[in-house]
């Protein structure tokens, strides 16, 4: 009897190892089907910053989440920017006017590269987030009303240190082409 509890146990134990996730403070969200839960956590992420905010998007038109970002601002947390250039330098409902006149914020424009027979340049297509160097948020979902209410779009939250570092080296790299606004 004794070996029968023993092997349950340990075939309790490997089931429960193998379906514990292995970063527990991952989420995944896909919109529209959860489209609330995928605002409100990126919302929440930006309120409870408290050092710094990094972010890349090609779109970026949600009044409610620049609101949220000028009041983390406020707060002292440290925000940048980086916003395509094509898509936001003449588009009237772009955050970016808004959001550059607050200290404690700073924008900046990023076109692609240059194409190979130099006739266009490529996107910053990018849709990426880092807070306080420790929260990595990515996926396709642009900065806008309808990428949170009518779009099939992804949005990812991690922790996982590694994705963090490298995402941060990236957002270095592209800042230090960056044009001003």
């Amino acid at each position: 009897m004794k070996e029968k509890i023993k092997k349950i146990c340990e075939i309790c134990l490997i089931v429960s190892v193998f379906n514990t996730p292995i970063f527990a403070n991952e989420v995944l969200y896909f919109m529209p089907y959860e489209q609330k839960e995928a605002f409100n956590a990126l919302k929440n992420a930006i309120s409870k910053a408290q050092n710094d905010i990094k972010i890349s998007v090609y779109s970026f038109t949600n009044n409610e989440l620049a609101k949220a970002l000028r009041d983390s601002a406020k707060r002292g947390v440290k925000i940048s920017i980086i916003y395509d250039k094509e898509s936001n330098i003449k588009n009237a409902n772009s955050t970016i006017g808004y959001l550059a006149k607050y200290n404690n914020i700073s924008v900046c424009l990023l076109s692609g590269k240059l194409s190979a027979n130099k006739k266009f340049y490529g996107l910053m297509h990018q849709k990426m987030a880092i807070i306080d160097q420790d929260l990595l948020i990515l996926g396709s979902a642009n900065w806008s009303k309808n990428a949170f209410e009518n779009n099939y779009e992804t949005l990812l939250f991690t922790h996982q240190k590694g994705f963090v570092q490298k995402a941060l080296a990236a957002y270095e790299r592209m800042k230090k082409t960056c044009a001003g606004f």
